[in-house]
């Protein structure tokens, strides 16, 4: 009965899950290794960073693997509590005042339903830096504790005093000023959108992580982003600060009132020359609770929007071998939806199988996606491999070429569908409107055999199709028709010949018989062929079912 009960709360935990995050289909065994790996690794990763300065992954794309992990926790797992990162907690020192951190705010919808019904907001970059907390007694450096785990961090006091950026004495207007903020690499006309973020915060970790100073070190400034305890207002506090030797943090402090202003500084920000590295904006109130208050990994008072990353962690589901009009076989990953900017991506093509045999990519990997010029969907790399290697079926090589496929046969469907949408393009017979959706649905006609069929078609046979009304196929029939007036080039590319486009555009023939008669001395006289590709050309044309398809179009073609 328990167990009953138990797998109707697993059921539905995961109805529940948005359709990008279903459940692998794992058995509790398979599911317990690859949740222990992923640990396992994150782990790694975490100490690397945390320990030795050094990050071996970017970000988001450590963020991406942390959350697929916490939902293959939910599905598996859900009694257990989520993993979380593994921050350092060796540390000795503890902070006056908790780090809280920041809630991270996916998009502008979110950022304006957090912003609402709240006051006296201010704008800072998000410096990309090392966070410490700066301690003074009365006027004088006497800390500088490093982030650790929130609570506890090691004393980087020693390192404090060779950064020429933090005073090490300032106006003692109280007996202990407690300072939080962010170390960072001085840059000179650093802009975000153009030059990325070059590294710079695993540069300052390395720095104040190792034993030995480095001249880097006079290289470093500080961003100061909390006075716990301070003035209470966001003007009085960036006043003090000025006084007090942080004038950074007034110069790059903005009150805001709207998303679109925090849009606007955002984009402003990404893009102009700026002193520090940045990896987005943070939203801050003007007043905050009390410092004792302040709970490490708690904190509703202040938000982050980041900027659009360069690549995002994105679950293979599937693999497909599409074949192209000539043969050639490439491999594309069908993805669980990722947003990248905004853009739903759900495909990304991987380019040729040999590529996809190299990368080694199968259902269940975890790859980030960049997006290119045009938003085109970009694969990166893989970032994560599950253990059990399940491969897909590949289509075999020797069966598909240039003169495979101008029949509809099952295993012909996807080079035979290719061919067709090049024929419709408008560098071929020019059809508007006739798109590969609309080939699909043709190919579903029994009369429908090989490449040229649609041109015995008529309107009754084209009405009988689910989503062709009589309308849309009269449509279909008067583009069939004009076909039949292109130019005799034209039909020679949509048959796909492999003549270059500057022979073509120079060939003088005008009807098949003529061209089909030409030899290899004669194809040589065109620009662009040489020998092989002239005896190419002669052997082309010579293949049984290329003769079978120019016969029929001269049976029902007019010469133009």
């Amino acid at each position: 009965m328990m167990a009953g009960k138990c797998w109707m709360m697993v059921f539905l935990l995961i109805a529940t899950l948005p359709a990008y995050a279903m459940c692998p289909v794992w058995s509790p065994a398979q599911a317990k290794e690859e949740i222990a790996r992923l640990q396992q690794q994150l782990r790694q990763w975490d100490e690397s960073y945390y320990r030795d300065g050094q990050s071996l992954i970017d970000d988001t794309l450590y963020d991406g693997l942390l959350s697929r992990l916490q939902q293959w926790q939910r599905c598996f797992q859900p009694a257990l509590p989520p993993w979380r990162a593994h921050l350092p907690d060796n540390g000795k020192i503890a902070h006056p005042v908790a780090h809280t951190g920041v809630r991270k705010l996916p998009d502008k919808r979110a950022v304006r339903a957090w912003m609402r019904d709240k006051n006296a907001l201010w704008l800072q970059p998000k410096v990309d830096g090392v966070a410490v907390t700066l301690v003074y007694r009365q006027g004088l450096l006497v800390s500088m504790i490093s982030r650790g785990n929130g609570v506890h961090g090691e004393n980087w006091l020693d390192k404090a005093r060779k950064i020429k950026a933090i005073p090490q004495r300032i106006p003692a207007s109280s007996e202990e000023i407690v300072l939080q903020g962010e170390l960072f690499l001085l840059m000179s006309g650093h802009q975000q959108a153009v030059q990325g973020g070059l590294n710079a915060r695993a540069q300052v970790a390395g720095v104040l992580m190792r034993k030995a100073d480095s001249p880097l070190l006079e290289k470093i400034g500080v961003f100061i982003w909390a006075w716990p305890d301070g003035p209470l207002t966001m003007p009085e506090r960036l006043a003090a600060l000025k006084a007090l030797g942080f004038g950074l943090t007034a110069a790059w402090t903005r009150s805001v009132h709207s998303v679109e202003e925090v849009a606007e500084w955002r984009e402003r920000w990404f893009r102009q020359p700026l002193p520090f590295v940045t990896d987005g904006v943070v939203l801050h109130q003007g007043t905050r609770s009390a410092g004792k208050r302040w709970i490490a990994g708690q904190n509703d008072q202040l938000a982050a929007w980041k900027y659009r990353p360069p690549a995002v962690t994105a679950e293979v589901q599937s693999v497909d071998f599409p074949v192209g009009r000539s043969g050639r076989i490439s491999a594309v990953l069908n993805l669980a939806p990722i947003r990248l900017d905004d853009k739903t991506v759900r495909r990304v093509s991987l380019g040729s199988l040999a590529r996809w045999q190299a990368l080694d990519i199968v259902p269940g990997d975890q790859v980030a996606i960049s997006l290119a010029g045009q938003g085109i969907p970009r694969f990166e790399q893989v970032i994560w491999r599950v253990a059990e290697r399940r491969y897909p079926s590949v289509p075999d090589v020797e069966q598909y070429h240039s003169l495979s496929c101008f029949q509809q046969t099952a295993s012909c469907r996807t080079q035979f569908l290719s061919r067709l949408g090049w024929l419709s393009h408008k560098e071929a017979l020019d059809m508007p409107g006739v798109q590969q959706s609309t080939w699909q649905r043709l190919m579903q006609l029994e009369q429908f055999t090989h490449l040229f069929s649609w041109l015995g078609l008529t309107t009754e046979q084209l009405n009988r199709l689910t989503g062709i009304g009589e309308e849309r196929a009269q449509r279909l029939i008067h583009h069939f028709n004009l076909s039949r007036q292109q130019p005799f080039r034209r039909w020679v590319k949509a048959l796909g010949v492999p003549i270059p486009k500057v022979a073509l555009q120079a060939l003088p023939d005008d009807d098949w018989s003529t061209l089909l008669a030409r030899d290899v001395t004669q194809w040589r006289q065109l620009p662009g062929i040489g020998q092989r590709l002239a005896e190419r050309i002669v052997a082309w044309l010579s293949n049984a079912q290329v003769r079978e398809l120019i016969q029929f179009l001269q049976h029902h073609l007019t010469p133009s």
